[in-house]
């Protein structure tokens, strides 16, 4: 591994340096938490918005929440707080690529899990191999914190822009590099378990309920305290994943959907609109997974949420919704469970809103249409 590999992914022994060390304790002093932006604006700043905020109807209103697409982070790549990855390098292309889809999110309203998968690495002290006359290539893994010897297969497919029949491999211990000649791809381990079938059966464990949109960009810098002592609590024996959810709401109401009237077609509006509904959606996930008690927040941060939802709850009419979490082909990382939550990759929930509280019941798994 060169020095550039080093300095890009650190070792799992290796500490991560503190804030304060870092010179960064200020910002997780000062920077006030992701829930206060669920608090009223200023009147001042209301007013300035006034002519742009959202016409709404008077029919109550129901929701269908439904997931329009899913991603996973490897948020340990960026946790360590590396310097800007080398973009002449393959990896650090991966990972350059990894740091713009996460810093993009924090402009959009955007559901967040962080999750624990227990962990998984190349084993580099083995060799990969080829099978006879094809593109399956065997590479050897380290599993769990026992290091418990495994291999998973892949069946490559020759890219379009390949040169080469078969690839080079280069093994680290948490990417495998395969050139192509007129391509060079690099997936870390975490990628290729999602991309191939292999015997591996563990569940996702979500281990906090979030939302994306921040001005300061905290979550993809590593920044959020939060996320930030979830990883250092569960880093010795696991991976920790970004699982980045866009919601899609349908509203069923008598008015019709407020978003589709045409005073409601500029910015401000449109932003207000889906604010209070994944702000909503995000009160409800974080009572399912992370329990009734929110163990973990603080009582003001329970206090403002409950404020928000009551106020959600009479702007818009509502009392009911529904969240289904189903893809419609999920792979193994979407198996989700949590202390609160049975393994499924079929989380559906109706939700009902009494005093400012988001009351949950789990819908039996049906197949989805």
């Amino acid at each position: 591994m060169t020095s550039d590999y080093k300095a890009i992914i650190a070792d799992d022994d290796y500490p991560d340096p503190s804030p304060d060390e870092l010179g960064v304790g200020a910002l997780f002093a000062e920077a006030p938490e992701p829930f206060h932006d669920l608090m009223a604006a200023p009147v001042e700043q209301i007013d300035e918005l006034l002519p742009l905020m959202p016409q709404r109807t008077n029919a109550p209103q129901t929701w269908a929440v439904t997931v329009a697409d899913a991603k996973f982070h490897w948020y340990d790549l960026v946790a360590g707080f590396p310097e800007t990855p080398d973009i002449r390098d393959p990896v650090g292309r991966h990972l350059r690529r990894m740091q713009f889809d996460l810093e993009a999110t924090m402009e959009k309203r955007l559901i967040f899990f962080a999750i624990n998968r227990p962990r998984v690495r190349f084993d580099t002290s083995r060799s990969t191999s080829w099978g006879f006359f094809s593109l399956k290539l065997t590479v050897p893994i380290l599993v769990g914190a026992e290091e418990k010897r495994d291999s998973i297969t892949l069946e490559l497919e020759v890219p379009f822009a390949a040169t080469l029949k078969k690839p080079s491999v280069v093994l680290t211990d948490r990417f495998i590099t395969l050139n192509w000649g007129g391509l060079i791809e690099a997936l870390s381990i975490h990628d290729v378990l999602q991309k191939y079938e292999n015997s591996l059966t563990f569940q996702s464990k979500v281990q906090y309920v979030g939302q994306t949109k921040d001005p300061l960009g905290r979550l993809a810098r590593a920044r959020l305290p939060a996320v930030q002592r979830i990883h250092q609590q569960n880093s010795d024996d696991n991976d920790m994943l970004l699982l980045i959810q866009r919601m899609n709401v349908e509203v069923i109401s008598d008015d019709g959907d407020p978003a589709e009237l045409p005073a409601n077609d500029n910015p401000v509006a449109a932003d207000m609109l889906m604010k209070d509904r994944i702000d909503v959606i995000e009160c409800a996930l974080i009572r399912y997974f992370e329990g009734p008690e929110m163990h973990g927040r603080s009582d003001k941060e329970a206090e403002i949420r409950k404020q928000r939802v009551r106020q959600i709850k009479e702007t818009n009419k509502l009392d009911i919704f529904r969240i289904d979490l189903r893809l419609d082909d999920p792979g193994k990382y979407h198996d989700l469970f949590s202390r609160h939550a049975p393994v499924s990759n079929s989380h559906i929930i109706d939700c009902t809103i009494v005093d400012g509280d988001v009351l949950i019941t789990r819908v039996q798994e049906k197949v989805k249409p």
